[in-house]
């Protein structure tokens, strides 16, 4: 399993990469009703590599990941969809709410794993 840090330089380039070509093709993008829905998926993927990006900072600093590394995270996603198009914001909410109840099940599922070792020890 990856560690934390390379976790999360892996997560920040992904982020650049996703973003910069979803802005070298915003007009292609932009162009027809399918591209703005693939728009709005990868604003979605922007929004999950950013979610993993400040997991493992706040993990690396010690602090506690809650409810506003989400907000932020959608934020900057809706945002970065928003130069796409308007419909893109739409999409990019609506393929994020599945992301992040999938991420939520399986941190959780993580979490009881390591609780159960801990516990056996």
């Amino acid at each position: 399993m990856a560690g934390s840090g390379s976790s999360m330089m892996y997560s920040f380039l992904l982020f650049t990469v996703i973003l910069s070509l979803q802005e070298m093709y915003r007009g292609k993008l932009a162009s027809t009703e399918l591209f703005t829905i693939l728009g709005g998926f990868t604003s979605s993927l922007l929004f999950l590599v950013l979610l993993t990006f400040i997991g493992n900072y706040q993990e690396s600093c010690g602090v506690k990941t809650g409810w506003g590394a989400v907000i932020v995270a959608e934020a900057v996603a809706l945002i970065a969809a928003g130069t796409v198009h308007r419909v893109c914001i739409t999409t990019c909410f609506l393929f994020s709410a599945p992301i992040l109840y999938e991420v939520n099940k399986l941190s959780g599922i993580m979490l009881t794993k390591s609780e159960s070792k801990t516990k056996r020890h």
